[in-house]
């Protein structure tokens, strides 16, 4: 009888001890879990921390001066204002080197601005009974961007007469983008022939002798 309530005894005891160490166990899991879960909320907060750090970042001087040298054009440094007008600009015609050529200029009196495409040019002359308007070349069209006081050219081509011909003495000039047109007064003959007139060719702004 004393052996069995010794054996009882030492399972209790067992028990006991075996109760006691899962306990210890739990809580010793529950604290690496409480750990690890504030080690975690400490690196989510160091994280959030550094992230707005950076958001709050001023941008440096050099970023914001690229991004304004990307919208000015070469018009002395200007940000353009848009289409040149034609109230805006200056005009003259003068004879090119090749005959055939006549070379038309437009200055800007305004602000800084942009002209881009084809001009319309129409010619007028005493023996003709209508106005002759020029075919565009293929010649692709640049973005001409003019400060104050800048010129640039554009070359109407002719069939020069080799006699007698067509005399035109004005001719019409409407800038790329415009309705308003300015007259010029000019000077040539136009050959009189078929097909002659499919001959008068315009650049766009911007190219050829400038």
């Amino acid at each position: 009888m004393r052996a069995k309530k010794l054996t009882l005894t030492a399972l209790a005891l067992a028990a006991g001890l075996s109760l006691t160490a899962c306990q210890g166990n739990e809580d010793s899991a529950a604290g690496a879990s409480d750990s690890g879960a504030t080690s975690s909320s400490s690196a989510s907060s160091d994280a959030a921390s550094g992230d707005s750090g950076t958001s709050d970042e001023t941008p440096t001087a050099g970023g914001g001066d690229s991004a304004s040298q990307s919208a000015q054009g070469s018009g002395k440094g200007q940000i353009t204002t848009g289409t040149c007008k034609t109230s805006n600009l200056a005009f003259g015609a003068t004879h090119g080197m090749g005959e055939g050529d006549l070379l038309v200029s437009l200055r800007n009196t305004g602000e800084a601005c942009t002209l881009k495409g084809f001009p319309g040019v129409d010619l007028r002359s005493q023996d003709a009974s209508g106005p002759l308007s020029a075919e565009r070349s293929e010649l692709d069209a640049p973005v001409v961007n003019l400060g104050n006081g800048e010129t640039t050219r554009f070359t109407l081509h002719y069939p020069p007469a080799e006699g007698t011909g067509a005399y035109v003495s004005a001719i019409e000039v409407t800038p790329p983008d415009e309705t308003h047109s300015k007259a010029l007064s000019v000077s040539l003959r136009l050959q009189i022939a078929d097909g002659a007139d499919q001959r008068v060719v315009v650049d766009p702004v911007g190219t050829g002798k400038q």
